[in-house]
């Protein structure tokens, strides 16, 4: 029966709906006569009060059309439907009681408070009966028991997963009413933070208080946990998480309102915890000024900006109006990526930026200065770069070319070609490194700090003819690891958790400072607007996170528990792998003491020494000898002495280094 009804023209349920709206007005109005007289045989709906039988529905049903009802799909039917019922029924019956006391003296007559009685029993039946069919319509009713012949096979009921809804809002109603129509899920209850409401009803939910939530699961006996508080602030969330941790429940959440585009919350909306809610840290509001200042009507460059980093900078610096943007990237398919997802969003927009998508490595200058001169580009975003530690530690030359001499080769077409501000993205990997992706990225750093105490640098292994004037404002900025970045652990803890665990953690003891991708990207592009010439600058990146704690939570939150020694029973084991070639308990953001605030609260300005251009070039060419003769052994020597504090790993595990004494038989 349901499935026929759902299955009717919209046409014909329409009409169903103005028939059984029009037995309902009369059903209502034959109540009101009869609570009114207490007598069967006065009421003449055949005879004497045929005519006020015959306008009820001709007063009733207009304002129902005029208001919108009939445009209501049934069984999505919710509080607002219900006001239009209350609106309409409200209009009906002042209209109608405005209509007996004009019409002449009838016999029978029809008793003035008979309009008054009709309101409330229309507002009981016509309510009343989309209430139920939207609960028909729904499923929410539970069948009858069926009888069983002996012998006869029943399927099993597959009872949908029980739920509760942080947040009894806006958004925790729209979430409700969209869990009932898809029904996949089962609300059983709201928490909310609002004294007013604990104790109540909404929507046919009870509303609980934060610290009834084990009363609560036990009551509703939900496994999930459905957080729609989209406005709450960050460190808000992270005290609703933390009231949740001690409860077996999977939390989901609903993203931000910024994220909610259309206004309307939909159950593909629910999504994962957004691990930064666990950080409580708080974004900052950009400064306009500096966000603008090497971007608005200019022309910028991003390498790498297919990126992590890199394609985050690129979303932020469309947001600032550049006249054009180029993307400079080695990868096809992600630069194909981020220029399809740019273009679409310039395009939605109405933006007049010119995109620009361009294949190429920076370890070729010849490209980036053919590159950056026919653009006439003003600002460079470096943030090409190879970043997976133990990647490097294995292709040691690789990256010492990518990211060290990619780097001079960038900076140095970039002075060519005139640009006047060039950003370099580092790393705290970069502060007393025991690893080579640290030390080639503090080489890149060292690289940028002699260039840009040259005014005239005799430019290194450049077919160019003496010295080359530089006007380009060269900036560093260092920071951590950032939320969602590729070979980041969250998505691969979360992965692991799907498929039963165990997850892998190197050491008890490790620790990271984490930050969103987003609010890395614009502290970025603030501080390249700060800097004077050869500048570094370390954002603010809050406390470290023990790894392991964050692994643990990240359980928590899918509703598992940890096996441990204590727990043997428990859900998702947490092994220790060992640390990996270069890899640091511990990271840091400052090689030395001496830093500086900056006018941005997150950002500081650290004095850290320099080489000079002549020494720093007389060691490039070693490590390039070095690395031709194949004595990496020599290469980590000469790293020694020009980074201050490198201290590597013991092992050297280059593979070319490790491949070529295995075939000759011999050890480091």
């Amino acid at each position: 029966m349901r499935k026929s009804l759902l299955g009717l023209p919209r046409a014909y349920k329409r009409a169903l709906q103005v028939a059984a709206d029009v037995v309902l007005v009369w059903v209502a109005l034959w109540l009101a006569f009869y609570l009114r007289l207490e007598n069967v045989h006065a009421i003449q709906p055949f005879g004497g009060h045929a005519g006020v039988f015959l306008l009820a529905p001709v007063i009733t049903l207009p304002f129902f059309v005029v208001l919108g009802l009939y445009r209501a799909v049934l069984r999505y039917v919710g509080r607002h439907a219900l006001i239009t019922i209350g609106k309409a029924v409200t209009l009906a019956a002042l209209v109608f009681w405005v209509v007996v006391l004009v019409l002449p003296a009838q016999q029978p007559p029809v008793p003035r408070s008979v309009p008054l009685i009709y309101w409330a029993t229309a507002m009981l039946l016509l309510g009343g009966l989309r209430l139920v069919m939207r609960n028909v319509f729904l499923g929410e009713w539970t069948p009858l028991p069926v009888r069983v012949a002996p012998g006869q096979r029943v399927e099993p009921v597959q009872e949908r997963p029980r739920v509760v809804v942080y947040g009894a809002g806006s958004a925790g109603n729209q979430l409700v009413s969209a869990l009932r129509s898809a029904r996949e899920l089962r609300p059983m209850a709201f928490v909310d933070d609002d004294p007013s409401l604990w104790g109540t009803v909404v929507d046919g939910l009870p509303v609980y208080a934060p610290d009834e939530i084990g009363r609560m699961l036990g009551e509703t006996g939900a496994k999930q946990v459905l957080l729609a508080i989209p406005s709450a602030a960050r460190q808000r969330r992270r005290e609703i998480l933390d009231l949740l941790d001690p409860y077996p429940v999977h939390v989901r959440t609903l993203p931000g309102f910024k994220s909610l585009v259309d206004g309307k919350v939909k159950v593909q909306d629910l999504q994962e915890v957004d691990i930064a809610d666990l950080l409580g840290r708080e974004p900052v509001e950009p400064d306009e000024a500096l966000f603008e200042r090497c971007i608005l009507d200019q022309v910028v460059m991003v390498t790498g900006a297919g990126g992590s980093i890199g394609s985050e900078l690129c979303r932020q610096i469309v947001t600032c109006r550049p006249r054009g943007l180029v993307l400079f990237e080695h990868s096809e398919y992600a630069l194909y990526s981020i220029h399809t997802e740019l273009e679409r969003y310039i395009k939605e927009r109405g933006l007049v930026i010119e995109l620009v998508g361009m294949l190429g490595s920076v370890r070729n200058g010849g490209r980036m200065f053919d590159a950056l001169t026919a653009w006439k580009v003003d600002t460079v975003y470096h943030a090409a770069a190879y970043k997976h530690v133990p990647i490097v530690e294995h292709n040691i030359a690789q990256g010492f070319f990518n990211n060290t001499m990619g780097t001079l080769h960038a900076a140095q077409a970039a002075i060519r070609a005139g640009v006047r501000n060039f950003v370099l993205i580092s790393t705290d990997k970069a502060v007393r490194p025991t690893n080579v992706m640290g030390c080639t990225k503090r080489l890149a750093e060292l690289v940028l700090q002699a260039l840009a105490s040259e005014p005239a640098p005799a430019l290194y292994r450049e077919h160019v003819e003496g010295p080359v004037p530089n006007r380009t404002r060269f900036t560093m900025v260092r920071f951590g690891n950032v939320l969602g970045s590729s070979g980041s652990v969250i998505p691969l803890f979360r992965e692991q958790i799907r498929l039963g665990g165990p997850i892998t953690v190197t050491d008890p003891r490790i620790t990271r400072y984490f930050m969103t991708i987003p609010e890395a990207a614009q502290l970025v592009i603030q501080a390249g607007s700060m800097g004077e010439g050869g500048d570094v600058f370390v954002l603010d990146m809050g406390e470290p996170v023990k790894i392991v704690d964050l692994a643990e939570r990240i359980v928590h939150l899918s509703g598992l528990t940890v096996k441990s020694k204590d727990r043997p029973d428990g859900d998702i084991e947490i092994s220790f792998s060992g640390l990996r070639p270069g890899e640091k308990l511990y990271e840091e953001l400052l090689i030395g003491d001496n830093v500086l605030p900056t006018a941005h609260s997150m950002i500081m300005r650290a004095n850290e020494e320099r080489l000079p251009w002549r020494q720093l070039t007389l060691g490039l060419d070693a490590i390039i000898h070095a690395i031709k003769n194949g004595d990496y052994l020599a290469v980590r020597e000469v790293l020694k002495l020009l980074v201050s504090g490198y201290e590597p790993d013991e092992r050297l595990v280059d593979f070319i280094y490790l491949q070529r004494n295995r075939e000759e038989g011999v050890g480091e």
